[in-house]
């Protein structure tokens, strides 16, 4: 039986923790503006922007086009962090399991994967965390700049 795995990455921002954390608690679906090369489409399908429950689809491509409907599981103000869980989409054909949680302090975003693979050949998902890393960075010029 396989078991849960961790990943983490990490970012370095200098834009203020506050404006990237409403960036993602509120204006995730924007990743298709900032980051377009990568999200195709971000949408709300279930429950309210900025709670925890609500559910989005995202298009995106990483090394192939993709989809993942994800549930935000918990959002917490005071660590400036948010936890969300695929639910649906093709990173499920590789782990059973995908939780990422996001927290934002001053100077980084930190990225935490935890995971359980379908089965022994499936690989880490590295091509997330680096993804998360860049996105982070793109996210922090965005920011800077309007």
């Amino acid at each position: 039986m396989a078991q849960i795995a961790k990943l983490e990455a990490k970012a370095e921002i200098t834009s203020p923790p506050a404006k990237v954390y409403d960036f993602f608690k509120y204006n995730l679906n924007n990743f298709v503006h900032v980051f377009p090369q990568v999200f195709k489409s971000a949408k709300l399908i279930e429950g309210e922007e900025g709670c925890a429950g609500n559910v989005k689809l995202v298009e995106y491509v990483l090394g192939k086009a993709m989809s993942l409907k994800v549930k935000t599981d918990e959002i917490n103000d005071g660590e400036r962090s948010m936890t969300m869980r695929a639910v649906e989409g093709d990173i499920l054909q590789l782990y059973s399991t995908f939780v990422c949680k996001i927290s934002i302090t001053d100077g980084s975003v930190n990225w935490s994967f935890e995971f359980e693979k379908n089965n022994e050949s499936a690989p880490n998902p590295d091509d997330y965390a680096k993804l998360a890393t860049k996105l982070s960075k793109v996210l922090d010029l965005y920011l800077l700049s309007n």
